[in-house]
């Protein structure tokens, strides 16, 4: 008997293939919750920093909240970094090389790619397991359907006793590998769609720094944080918490 026709072959494959598909599942619905309280977590601190941003009474009064969480919470605070490095004039080094305007500009870019790749994490396997799960299924539905032909083949009869288990078997995976696909892409699209939403709301938020800090000469005074801090975005963070 060759290895394609022994029975207990088949079905070690068909139930391997399920196995398989369900540790898809688990690692989809881990991400997908993982994601989900990402991307809400950080709306939530964009909206919070946002408010106390713009209710600040100007951008030396800003530069003290700009450290507090949050994906546009770093790019201000990246911004205000490049400003006081360009301070710094021992630096020689080509890191620090260019205008002001040149080195926040940098600045911002470098850290709105970092917070995309930061929210990216994880979608690439989001996106292998609802490119492969069907495929996955598909291949424990012809291991189910090679299974029943060979015990026709052996029995003589294709009876339904004979062919129900092994061909329901094998339908069982192709329909398990589409659900487990399903989920997979409808995750890898909402998250992907609000990481393009997120990070045109990061370059709009850097356009701004870099007009009000071109009015600024590019120039933020270095102010004592406890004088300075912000008591109305503190109250919010203390409400949220």
């Amino acid at each position: 008997m060759s290895l394609l026709s022994n029975p207990v072959v088949a079905q070690l494959a068909v139930e391997g293939t399920l196995w398989s598909l369900g540790l898809f599942s688990i690692a989809t619905w881990a991400l997908i919750a993982l994601k989900g309280t990402q991307l809400y977590r950080s709306r939530a601190q964009d909206r919070r920093f946002k408010k106390a941003f713009w209710a600040s009474a100007s951008l030396d009064s800003a530069r003290q909240i700009s450290g507090h969480s949050g994906p546009v919470a770093r790019v201000a605070s990246a911004a205000f970094l490049a400003l006081s490095e360009a301070d710094k004039q021992h630096h020689k080094d080509l890191q620090h090389t260019g205008t002001r305007q040149e080195l926040l500009e940098r600045y911002l870019r470098q850290q709105i790619q970092k917070e995309r790749r930061s929210q990216e994490s994880g979608l690439a396997i989001l996106a292998s397991i609802g490119s492969t799960a069907p495929f996955v299924g598909l291949f424990g539905t012809v291991w189910g359907i090679l299974d029943a032909l060979v015990r026709i083949g052996s029995s003589g009869s294709a009876s339904l006793d004979v062919v129900a288990g092994p061909i329901g078997e094998a339908l069982v995976a192709t329909g398990v590998g589409i659900a487990v696909a399903v989920p997979a892409v409808l995750g890898y699209n909402f998250f992907i769609r609000n990481l393009k939403l997120s990070t045109a709301s990061q370059d709009d938020f850097a356009t701004d720094i870099l007009n009000l800090t071109q009015k600024a000469a590019f120039r933020i005074q270095v102010l004592d944080k406890s004088a300075t801090q912000n008591p109305r975005f503190d109250e919010r963070t203390e409400g949220a918490a």
